[in-house]
């Protein structure tokens, strides 16, 4: 409880229209989300692979958010406006991260083991972007909206672009 209250917290701070932690509580999807997951990760992680799933998948019927419960999820990430995000079962993401809407962490198909992205510390994933197969995204980078990032990218980066330019 005291984990969902900070991302609550987190969210109000962050999201300027959001004008209080009950107001996160009761009406973000990106919160309601962040529920569902902890519960089919915890389910997941005692191997009821099955119930874990439909979990999710209930979650993403009500929020439009899809998130494998395999994925591993740090402290307070905001998926702001979620409709359409996608974390595959591989994928890390760590500690105070953003996503905007539309956004993929996938997979390209060819990896058996780990096959999604690793985002690291305080990482802003623009609207539309797609982040794609077994990379690391550093602390601190901002992956501007629609992207396309298929390397990794070193901290403190802004990636732009559909072939994912790195901009110092």
């Amino acid at each position: 409880m005291k984990n969902l209250y900070e991302d609550a917290k987190n969210i109000a701070i962050k999201d300027p229209a959001a004008t209080s932690v009950f107001h996160v509580i009761f009406l973000y999807p990106g919160f309601h989300i962040l529920i569902f997951h902890r519960i089919a990760h915890f389910l997941y992680n005692i191997k009821l692979f099955f119930i874990a799933r439909l979990i999710s998948q209930i979650g993403r019927f009500l929020t439009g958010i899809e998130i494998h419960p395999g994925a591993q999820i740090g402290r307070r990430l905001f998926i702001d406006h979620g409709m359409g995000v996608v974390i595959g079962e591989t994928a890390e993401i760590g500690n105070d991260c953003t996503i905007y809407h539309g956004v993929t962490l996938g997979g390209t198909g060819k990896d058996k083991k780990k096959r999604h992205p690793t985002l690291k510390n305080n990482v802003i994933v623009g609207c539309g972007a797609k982040i794609l197969g077994n990379i690391i995204i550093g602390n601190n980078v901002k992956i501007g909206a629609n992207t396309v990032v298929l390397n990794d990218i070193p901290d403190n980066c802004t990636v732009v672009g559909i072939k994912g330019t790195i901009l110092k």
